[in-house]
This record gives C-alpha cells, sequence and structure tokens, in this order.
C-alpha cells in the first residue's frame, strides 16, 4: 500500500529542510510523539538507527527508524520497522522560488502482519493515509509560523 503527493509551503527550501532535520521538531506536528533516541550508526547519516516512541491510546508504540538515503537538502528516506508492520518514507525537496518550497512524500507499507491492520488496510486504507496526511499539514503550519 503506497501513499504519495506533495505539499507547497511558504518557505525557503533551507529553513524547509533545516526544521524537518532537527529530531527535536517531531513534537511540533507529529501527534503522540514523546521522543527518539539515537541506536547506532553516525546520527542523522546513512545507516543510523533510532527507536521512536508514539503515545498510542493508553500505552506507547515503538518504531525502529533506518536511516537509508540523507541526501538532504535534495532527498531523505527511511525505512521504519514495529512487530505488526514496516513502512518506507521518501522525502524530496524542491525549491519553488525563494520563499516557497514543495514537499514530495511518498509512504509505502512493505509489511503488516497482525490481522486487524491488514483488514483495516483493504478495508479502510485512509486510515493509513490519513495521519500521514495530517502531519504534512502540521508541519506545513510549523515551517511557516518560523
Amino acid at each position: 500500500m503506497k501513499h504519495q503527493g506533495f505539499i507547497d509551503i511558504d518557505q525557503s527550501r533551507d529553513i524547509v529542510v533545516k526544521l524537518f532535520a532537527n529530531p527535536n521538531n517531531l513534537k511540533e506536528y507529529q501527534d503522540g510523539f514523546i521522543r527518539k533516541e539515537f541506536v547506532s550508526g553516525n546520527e542523522g547519516q546513512n545507516g543510523a538507527v533510532s527507536n521512536m516512541y508514539y503515545q498510542h491510546g493508553k500505552g506507547e508504540m515503538e518504531l525502529v527508524e533506518t536511516i537509508t538515503n540523507n541526501s538532504l537538502p535534495d532527498v531523505f528516506e527511511a525505512s521504519f520497522y514495529h512487530i505488526h508492520m514496516d513502512n518506507t518514507m521518501k522525502c524530496r525537496f524542491e525549491e519553488l522560488s525563494e520563499n516557497k518550497t514543495r514537499y514530495h512524500y511518498e509512504y509505502e507499507y512493505t509489511r503488516i502482519n497482525w490481522v486487524m491492520p491488514k483488514l483495516m488496510s483493504i478495508l479502510f486504507p485512509s486510515m493509513f493515509s490519513k495521519p500521514a496526511e495530517k502531519w504534512l499539514r502540521q508541519f506545513k503550519e510549523f515551517a511557516e509560523r518560523q
């Protein structure tokens, strides 16, 4: 299952990329984000591994992020592992003008191995795309306030 699109941000590409690359900003636009803990590799570089924690219902959800291609300011790619699913993220930042950036995104769920999420992905695929789209809108709002 793949979701892709773009959002235009009224901010320079340099600022957008700087805000995107700073993990301290995740709490500003990702609902439920708690913390990100660096595990191994060179932080922020290809091969770096981090644990990411999110509030999920009454508990925490842990994702393992592995950076697969950090070629910022142009492209950032990562894979995410969860006990019940895996997905990849590809982000590309295109300068439209001095103060306008197009943020291209692509998310793909590559493995869903739990009955309920698999059923939901078939019956209600928007349940997987809506949160990502919301985070992108929230990132746009956050970036434009800077």
